[in-house]
């Protein structure tokens, strides 16, 4: 008997989780790491994820209290040694697949007879964080005694590798920290306004995320004024982003407290797009790797340009 369950439209629920984090006042961006070992999540094998699994995953973590970086399916888990736990509920990972469709009317205008068309569309499977496994190597649970605090200093070494390759022009003093699209330029208030080197560091990769979008860089719609959708998508990925980057150096992503009327318009966004979330986590992943090739570029120099990243 064919089965009468209802597809699962895995957009709108990745889409309603992100909106509930974000009305809870814990973007998945801004405070995942808090809760484990930090990082991005981890598939069983240790690669980490992409795009809009990076963010949900958080999301999904933050909301559930899970400390492990790490995720798998239940027949992972098997292999491995461990038990998913009765009553245990699983999280998604999607990825995109595509097929190939004859065109259904041959000989109209601008197709021709027997053309095909390649339709793209978003596949789910099921995957349990660790905390919800019992049995797994211990390298999968994260200590659940609270690391010391680091100090600035212990990070910047990190910092300034990242930091320095990237050929941004950065001016400082002011009260203010925004990216000037007309001239081409950071702009930030004078290190020592900050409460630390760390919260200079957050607030520098927010600003070097706008830079990316330059014309001459990756090409994004900046939006024409404070409000507007394409402006509201901008300043949600440079958040996004930023967040990838506090991650991947071991910083708190607290700096940019993100002011009501920001999380208003990233509200609405979301609400109207229940893809735009997918595509704000691209094109911020994009971005983050469009800075980290910087200092992970050749010793000859050369550069390659980032193409756009996918979970596969």
């Amino acid at each position: 008997m064919r089965s009468t369950v209802p597809p699962r439209d895995v957009a709108a629920e990745i889409t309603a989780l992100i909106i509930a984090r974000i009305e809870a006042g814990t973007p998945p961006w801004k405070r995942p790491w808090t809760l484990g070992s930090g990082g991005r999540p981890l598939r069983h094998c240790g690669t980490a994820y992409t795009g809009i699994n990076n963010l949900y995953l958080w999301a999904v973590a933050d909301a559930n209290g899970y400390k492990s970086r790490y995720w798998m399916t239940y027949r992972q888990a098997g292999e491995l040694g461990g038990q998913v736990r009765r009553g245990e509920k699983s999280a998604i990972s999607v990825y995109y697949s595509s097929m190939t469709k004859d065109n259904e009317a041959p000989g109209a205008a601008g197709a021709a007879s027997g053309d095909t068309k390649t339709i793209r569309f978003l596949r789910a499977y099921s995957v349990f964080n660790a905390s919800q496994i019992d049995g797994l190597d211990a390298r999968f649970y994260p200590d659940n005694t609270p690391p010391p605090p680091i100090a600035p200093s212990d990070r910047q070494a990190a910092i300034d590798a990242f930091f320095a390759p990237i050929p941004a022009r950065i001016g400082y003093g002011g009260n203010g920290a925004y990216y000037d699209r007309v001239n081409d330029a950071i702009q930030l208030p004078d290190p020592a306004a900050f409460k630390s080197a760390d919260h200079l560091a957050s607030t520098k990769s927010h600003e070097c995320a706008h830079w990316t979008g330059h014309s001459d860089r990756l090409a994004r719609t900046f939006g024409k004024k404070f409000g507007d959708n394409d402006y509201a998508k901008e300043e949600l990925l440079a958040e996004i982003t930023s967040g990838l980057v506090c991650a991947d150096l071991g910083l708190a992503n607290e700096i940019h407290d993100s002011h009501a009327s920001y999380v208003a318009h990233w509200l609405t966004v979301l609400r109207a797009d229940k893809t735009a979330i997918i595509k704000a986590a691209a094109k911020a992943e994009r971005a983050y790797q469009y800075l980290k090739a910087f200092s992970t570029a050749p010793a000859d120099g050369s550069f390659v340009r980032v193409r756009e990243l996918e979970d596969a």
